[in-house]
């Protein structure tokens, strides 16, 4: 069975990352954009992140310039531009794709655990999946979906210890 664990991704700043570092957390995969609509969600995303991190919760954030051209930065500027503008101290990871024959693998991932309105595709950025402490993905959210509206889920993926957030 396959978990988030099983992946691996690039920071920001280049190193590789093995996602089994959150093993146990109850994690939000979020692809992300400095210049789309839902951008300001990055500080909604900080303050959840906030509000649970010592309860075992943490967001990953992974640009995408795949909508619109909406992410046009160099990592660099991603980090500079997310940390001054919204405060952002969760991970945050190199640009990738999160569609099409390039899609990282745990989007593909994360897209066939629960296929959304578009059969799997991701229609934006801000697309957003809960996952549980088992590794398991809980829930797809769209991208207008607030980060604030994601608390409750989060909690109780938390208490639950796994996969069944009721």
């Amino acid at each position: 069975m396959t978990t988030l664990s099983d992946f691996s991704a690039t920071t920001l700043t280049g190193q590789e990352r093995d996602l089994s570092e959150y093993a146990g957390e109850v994690v939000l995969v979020v692809n992300t954009a400095s210049k789309c609509g839902f951008t300001p969600q990055l500080e909604g995303l900080e303050s959840l992140y906030e509000e649970l991190k010592d309860e075992g919760f943490t967001v990953l954030g992974f640009p995408c310039n795949q909508f619109g051209g909406q992410e046009p930065g160099t990592e660099e500027e991603i980090g500079e531009f997310c940390q001054m503008n919204y405060g952002v101290t969760f991970p945050m990871f190199a640009k990738v794709d999160v569609n099409g024959d390039d899609a990282h693998p745990l989007f593909e991932w994360l897209k066939s655990e629960k296929k959304g309105l578009l059969g799997g595709r991701i229609k934006w950025n801000f697309t957003k999946f809960l996952v549980g402490r088992d590794g398991q993905v809980i829930d797809r959210y769209a991208p207008n979906t607030e980060p604030k509206d994601i608390t409750d889920d989060a909690r109780a993926a938390l208490a639950a210890g796994g996969t069944d957030a009721g």
